[in-house]
């Protein structure tokens, strides 16, 4: 059954990976992407503003994440995406002169720091290509970083435990309630890395990254003998509570934070951890290109499902070169979509249907993620097709007057009066670059015409040149940003510990200052005690180095995303 059904699957696929999109008509796809996108825009700002999302059935708004406005701060990045400088920057400054984070209420930590903080964050790096008037020293300074700065820290509190795996909710005024429960799930636990060492690299405050590490690795410790992680978790007490592991709902965005916080950061660390992960979910999840949910500790099948949530996988998998497995498990996920018009969140595979009450589809985009990935790897227009398909599923199915609904089911279409934020920020984001091989989010573009730029004190740093790492939520963050600020201040901290140094052999009797210098000659100038490595300590990995290297070949084999000179 199970090689009828791959057979099936292929002989689908055939007829489509025969088409072949001109320019021209890639081009008129974006168009059509843009409406889209304007179209749910508008009727947020008419009809929902300031509150977070829109009500499409009832043309209304609704508070769902914090009262953020989180719809106009997930969209923000995708404005100007899309080409449209004029209206980020109104955004931009409005959000400023709005949004406050010191409210009385109770926020997700996972939510707030994937939309809002890595919302931020993403507009803050890309002002400059936006054509806002900069501070002097950007990327290590300016008014958006502040705000993602002052939201990360209402999150702190939630770290404060005794594992430091962060509480799931957290009270933006208050901290943590006293009965606040201790579980939760595994991705609320490891999915802050790309913005919390983004912040610290950028602010120079490490206590952003270090928080992000101690989760990282508590819940490193916590895995099962045969290597897995469950799904929900005690963070006070390192109990699993819910012991199904898999890859999708509750875990998907920790297994991403991995391979991403590795390629962003040049840190093998956490490479390591995932491809130990990765080894027990082939070993025990894997079926047919399938991937199913198990017992944590025995490796039994306990809900032979797939969920749409994990439709990231191809995507991620091509990160790493695996493009085989990534293309036949896309194809799987595919069959689906093409079944019902869109991806159920529950789906049986020996039954090949929805499961009763997950029947919905939220609009969400981690297959059109996957196709990106994957069009960018391969140059196969297979996935342009499916990502045509996508969007005129959505628009025969999900378009209202008023923005565009979630399906509330799939078997007969019928919607739900929402609109989630992550429709504008990652849905047509990912649709639109699909479309777009030559963004500058992929590295695109030729010098001179705007493909990179400078920044950094004295415009030393090569911005936007490349290599952009998408957090789970599609906000793009650039990894010479990092590097840029990082470097300026170890160069600040060498100078002040050389001109330390300097001062205090001024001040030493002429006795000592005629001693033999014992310092190896090959040791740097200036190298002193406060950034050598402390009894113990291993030497971290070194930082990214300003890319230039095209996208499309950081997709294909791993070794050139840990190479500085590939």
């Amino acid at each position: 059954m199970r090689a009828a059904l791959s057979a099936a699957v292929l002989l689908l696929l055939s007829g489509v990976a025969a088409l072949h999109f001109t320019e021209e008509q890639m081009a008129a796809v974006r168009e059509r992407i843009k409406s889209m996108f304007y179209h749910a825009y508008n009727s947020y700002l008419d009809n929902a503003f300031p509150y977070d999302e829109l009500r499409p059935l009832t043309c209304d708004g609704q508070d769902t994440w914090g009262s953020f406005s989180l719809t106009l701060i997930d969209a923000l990045d995708t404005l100007l995406v899309l080409g449209n400088r004029t209206e980020f920057q109104r955004v931009a400054t409005l959000l400023q002169d709005t949004v406050d984070f010191d409210i009385d209420v109770n926020a997700s930590v996972f939510e707030t720091n994937i939309r809002v903080v890595g919302g931020l964050l993403s507009a803050h790096m890309l002002a400059g290509r936006a054509g806002m008037e900069l501070e002097p020293g950007w990327p290590c300074t300016g008014p958006l970083l502040r705000m993602a700065e002052d939201a990360a820290r209402k999150l702190l509190p939630a770290f404060q435990t005794p594992t430091g795996m962060p509480y799931g909710t957290v009270n933006l005024l208050h901290g943590v309630s006293p009965t606040e429960t201790p579980v939760t799930c595994t991705a609320g636990v490891g999915t802050f890395i790309l913005e919390f060492a983004t912040l610290s690299r950028l602010t120079g405050d490490p206590v952003f990254e270090n928080a992000a590490r101690q989760a990282l690795r508590a819940l490193w410790k916590t895995r099962s003998d045969i290597g897995l992680v469950g799904n929900h978790i005690d963070v006070l007490s390192k109990k699993w509570v819910a012991q199904d592991a898999g890859i999708g709902a509750g875990v998907d965005s920790y297994f991403e934070y991995l391979v991403k916080g590795a390629i962003m950061l040049q840190d093998e660390e956490l490479l390591g951890m995932f491809r130990a992960y990765d080894r027990a979910i082939q070993n025990y999840t894997r079926f047919d290109d399938w991937y199913l949910w198990v017992q944590m500790h025995k490796g039994t099948v306990s809900m032979p499902i797939f969920q749409s949530l994990e439709a990231f996988w191809p995507g991620l998998q091509s990160l790493l070169g695996n493009l085989d497995s990534a293309v036949r498990t896309f194809q799987n996920y595919y069959s689906v979509w093409r079944q019902f018009g869109g991806l159920p969140e529950f789906y049986s595979i020996p039954q090949g249907y929805t499961v009763d009450k997950r029947e919905g589809y939220p609009l969400r985009p981690e297959l059109i993620e996957s196709a990106m990935y994957l069009f960018r790897a391969t140059g196969d227009h297979t996935y342009l097709q499916l990502g045509l398909d996508a969007l005129e599923s959505i628009e025969r199915i999900s378009r209202t007057g008023c923005g565009y609904a979630s399906v509330k089911d799939l078997r007969d279409h019928q919607l739900d009066n929402r609109m989630e934020s992550f429709f504008l920020a990652e849905t047509i984001k990912y649709l639109y670059l699909l479309f777009d091989p030559s963004h500058f989010l992929h590295g695109g573009g030729t010098e001179g015409d705007g493909s990179w730029e400078e920044g950094g004190e004295g415009g030393q740093c090569v911005l936007g040149a490349g290599g952009f790492i998408f957090n789970t939520e599609a906000h793009p963050l650039d990894p010479a940003a990092l590097y840029c600020c990082s470097r300026h201040s170890q160069d600040r901290q060498e100078l002040g510990d050389m001109l330390l140094r300097l001062s205090q052999a001024g001040r030493k009797p002429a006795s000592q200052s005629k001693q033999p210098d014992t310092q190896p000659e090959d040791t740097p100038p200036g190298q002193s005690e406060t950034i050598a490595l402390k009894p113990g300590e291993k030497r971290t990995a070194p930082a990214l180095s300003c890319p230039v290297q095209p996208f499309s070949a950081r997709l294909s084999i791993l070794g050139q995303v840990f190479s500085d000179n590939t």
